[in-house]
């Protein structure tokens, strides 16, 4: 969910905490887009600022503690438009912050900082003559639950979710392969028995894993926040956030299934107010050992280096065209949906081309993106083979990487009568599809195995 919002002519930020390492966002704004990272919602010492199309719209820089000489800075003509908006990320891991465009794998801003500092705020705003009206993803689903035993599911597409709660006690969530509760799950009391003790459950059934006592833990006044991980079967609960400390924690020996959804819930006398913060963080997931993908065709831009390795074809194209020999992977319909991949947020992403919306669409974040300039799979002698899980087929055709270096694969699925393309991910065990502005985790599915 994006979060839009409007600044005024004169240098006052508008502060929002951060869900992760990086934000994010799209701005509209002639020149002077102001970024903030900070320790609080105001403007203290240590911080960072980014300053975006200064100078008339000429350059960009980072400033730490508002001083000067700036500590990174690089020649962006016309970088912003009045008339349309521009998207870009910044990212900060162990004091070094990077910033970069939408689509682009590398920064054109980096600066690595000798003295790091823990961000949990940004700030935006604009000045020296301009306005800007601003959309900054990964903000919060607000939701609320009522005093029943009854689970709401929703989507989940990496294995870490930061959220908030408000309520008495009692804030139960639990982690399923299905948008229903499933055999087996994980589940996680937070604040039961009168908001006394927390635990971990195991296919609904006691003995829990784990019992903590957790005197407090949440509040009907004030909103606490947390971290709920999984990887691999190692399910964590921090209190705080992504970076705070561990309440809960438990090794499943043996994981069974991949997880797709997570549902939350309230009971036994406590109604909540919950903020579920999507499509930012990926902490939690599992990162194995990187394997080859195929090259792009001819010589991408913004500075990334594709990964070596296949024999597939892969041919530019852009606003809908599919070339000669393109591999038809799926139908919508009457229309034919195509093979092919394209970048977004730093990741390579298998998808499904749709010739009359003109774009190439791809899931990531939970969200279905189209994308105008992509790359289609062309004279591939390919098997789509049957599969389940984290089962990779060996000769799967890998087709491009996760934003860190995860390889994906191209899979597809049958959903509401189509039958429609995407990425495979191994350590989600899900097959990724793009539908309906939404991305939906499917564990059974087909995969690309190329014959070749």
């Amino acid at each position: 969910m994006a979060l839009e919002l409007s600044t005024e002519d004169k240098l006052e930020y508008q502060f929002n905490p951060v869900t992760g390492g990086s934000i994010n966002f799209k701005v509209r704004a002639p020149n002077d887009a102001h970024i903030a990272l900070t320790t609080g919602n105001y403007e203290s010492e240590p911080m960072y600022e980014v300053f975006i199309g200064g100078w008339g719209n000429t350059k960009s820089v980072i400033r730490r503690n508002r001083t000067k000489p700036d500590v990174a800075e690089a020649d962006t003509p016309d970088v912003l438009n009045a008339g349309e908006y521009r998207g870009f990320w910044i990212r900060w891991q162990g004091g070094m912050v990077t910033v970069g465009r939408e689509g682009d794998a590398a920064a054109f801003l980096t600066y690595e900082d000798p003295e790091p500092f823990g961000i949990t705020h940004y700030g935006v705003c604009t000045g020296w003559g301009a306005t800007g009206s601003w959309k900054i993803e990964g903000h919060a689903k607000e939701l609320q639950t009522a005093d029943k035993l009854e689970y709401t599911f929703h989507p989940v597409a990496t294995g870490c979710l930061e959220f908030e709660f408000c309520g008495p006690s009692n804030c139960h969530l639990s982690l399923t392969s299905d948008a229903r509760e499933t055999d087996p799950m994980y589940e996680f009391i937070l604040g039961g028995w009168e908001n006394t003790a927390s635990v971990i459950r195991y296919k609904r059934q006691q003995p829990d894993k784990l019992r903590v006592d957790t005197p407090n833990l949440v509040s009907a006044n004030e909103f606490r926040r947390f971290c709920l991980s999984w990887n691999n079967g190692l399910v964590t609960v921090r209190s705080g956030g992504f970076n705070g400390p561990v309440l809960l924690e438990w090794q499943d020996t043996n994981p069974k299934f991949p997880v797709t959804h997570i549902g939350i819930r309230t009971a036994w006398g406590a109604t909540g107010k919950w903020k579920l913060y999507q499509g930012q963080n990926k902490g939690g997931a599992r990162q194995p050992a990187k394997s080859t993908v195929l090259p792009a065709a001819g010589s991408p831009a913004g500075g990334w280096v594709p990964p070596t390795g296949g024999s597939a074809c892969w041919v530019d194209a852009s606003n809908g065209e599919v070339p000669p020999n393109a591999l038809s992977g799926g139908k919508d319909g009457d229309e034919e949906l195509f093979v092919g991949r394209a970048r977004h947020e730093g990741a390579l992403i298998p998808g499904k081309v749709v010739p009359s919306h003109g774009v190439c669409y791809v899931a990531w974040g939970g969200g279905e993106h189209g994308v105008q300039e992509y790359q289609v799979l062309c004279s591939c002698n390919g098997t789509w083979v049957p599969t389940q899980g984290a089962n990779i087929p060996a000769g799967a055709l890998p087709a491009g990487e996760t934003e860190d270096g995860e390889p994906l694969f191209v899979g597809r699925t049958e959903h509401e009568g189509t039958v429609t393309v995407g990425k495979v991910q191994a350590s989600h065990g899900v097959c990724y599809i793009p539908y309906a502005g939404e991305e939906m985790g499917f564990d059974t599915y087909e995969v690309l195995v190329s014959n070749q």
